[in-house]
């Protein structure tokens, strides 16, 4: 069944229902009402002047709900910040909105009204991203204790580079994709930190919610995807055969201390006050290799970040999703998980489901390159990828050629656009 918006788009209503469509009186749905009211103020030269008139005195309540909601239509929010439409009241929601982007913020910034300025400098958005406080800062209204204000907030962040695709970000970079609107933080390193409540709490949630399948994998032991103890020695004996001559030279700093270091036997080699990071992994992936399935999950959402980066590869569905539950999972981790090509596709599924990851730029950047992504998931989420990955994706002989394909078509369309 078509919308009322779709058959007022085709002028297929009579003039006495699109009267009443100018007036806000159809019996549609709220946000169907506003649909159609910018369309008609838009579009329409018979009944634009009326739908203006209703729009500028619809309910304030229903109207900075529509301002707040990222779901709502992008013509009518592109309406409800343009400076000739704007309502003050709405423009704290319209501020915070995802859906609303930078560029039209960046014109807003023109704007002489204290009212918009004073709001903007108020807006979390705003003041945590250093191109628009950038921008903002050229209003010749910012003046005083407010440029000063300003340029206080600019100092403490990372210095702004343009994000071309050519060049990796560093950590703790905050990554402005102009085109989609998004301020996205990288964080590497450090884990989050978090309370031993809130991890028992996660922890039995999760166990809950999936005890039926955690019954039915019973004590699945732990097999890594794409073969993880190939990439360390476990055990400190790892001798050379006398058939294989050419492994000689890797261990011979080992057996042969004598010729790299002077005589003095009794000071060759202190003792390690902490493991090297291959001990560390060896350790950590015995400590795995003795778990059962609901172990493992438990050390997925409770354990260490060496120990996730182990977990996230293993062939259980269950527990390798896990990983991404731990509230001590850093934003940096996930970015490196997104380009792993070992591991299981419900991993690079569950990824972009979680809002605090799809926001991640480098993210969904690395989803979309790494060539073991479900096809459907990349070319969803293709269309949020810079102008310089979109090109890099095309040359990209690793992704499917349907991935190269639409990628030179959305890179030839938003060079097109900027036309």
């Amino acid at each position: 069944m078509s919308r009322m918006i779709d058959l007022i788009r085709v002028s297929a209503l009579p003039s006495n229902l699109m009267q009443s469509a100018s007036r806000g009186a159809l019996k549609v749905p709220p946000d169907e009402t506003l649909e159609i009211l910018v369309h008609l103020a838009i579009k329409n030269p018979i009944f634009g002047q009326q739908a203006r008139m209703t729009l500028a005195s619809w309910d304030e309540a229903a109207s900075r709900a529509a301002a707040a909601n990222p779901k709502t239509s992008k013509e009518v929010l592109e309406y409800l910040i343009n400076p000739h439409n704007l309502r003050p009241a709405l423009l704290p929601a319209l501020l915070e909105n995802p859906s609303i982007r930078e560029g039209l913020l960046v014109d807003l910034m023109a704007s002489p009204s204290k009212e918009i300025i004073e709001a903007m400098l108020k807006s979390p958005r705003i003041t945590r991203s250093p191109r628009l406080l950038d921008e903002l800062k050229k209003n010749p209204h910012v003046v005083g204790h407010k440029a000063d204000h300003l340029e206080q907030k600019l100092a403490a962040m990372p210095a702004m580079r343009e994000l071309d695709g050519s060049d990796e970000p560093a950590p703790g970079e905050v990554i402005l994709n102009a085109e989609d609107g998004w301020v996205t933080g990288m964080a590497d390193g450090d884990e989050v930190e978090v309370s031993a409540e809130a991890e028992d709490e996660g922890i039995k949630a999760y166990l809950s919610d999936h005890s039926a399948e955690i019954a039915a994998e019973g004590d699945k032991p732990f097999h890594a995807i794409g073969g993880i103890y190939d990439e360390i020695e476990i055990g400190p004996e790892a001798p050379a055969t006398e058939t294989e001559p050419a492994a000689a030279p890797v261990v011979a700093p080992v057996v042969q201390p004598q010729t790299e270091v002077p005589a003095e036997p009794k000071h060759l080699a202190p003792r390690k006050s902490h493991l090297g990071e291959d001990e560390r992994r060896g350790s950590a992936l015995q400590k795995i290799a003795k778990l059962d399935v609901k172990g493992r999950i438990q050390l997925a959402m409770k354990g260490t970040k060496e120990e996730r980066s182990i977990l996230i590869r293993d062939g259980t569905k269950l527990v390798a999703v896990a990983v991404l539950e731990s509230p001590k999972i850093s934003d940096g981790e996930v970015e490196k998980f997104a380009a792993q090509k070992n591991v299981l596709e419900a991993v690079l599924r569950a990824i972009p489901m979680k809002r605090r990851f799809a926001k991640l730029y480098p993210v969904v950047r690395n989803l979309v390159f790494n060539p073991r992504t479900p096809l459907d998931l990349s070319l969803g989420l293709m269309k949020h990828l810079l102008v310089q990955d979109l090109k890099h994706l095309s040359g990209n002989k690793e992704v499917a050629e349907t991935v190269r394909k639409l990628a030179l078509k959305t890179f030839k369309q938003k060079v097109e656009n900027k036309k």
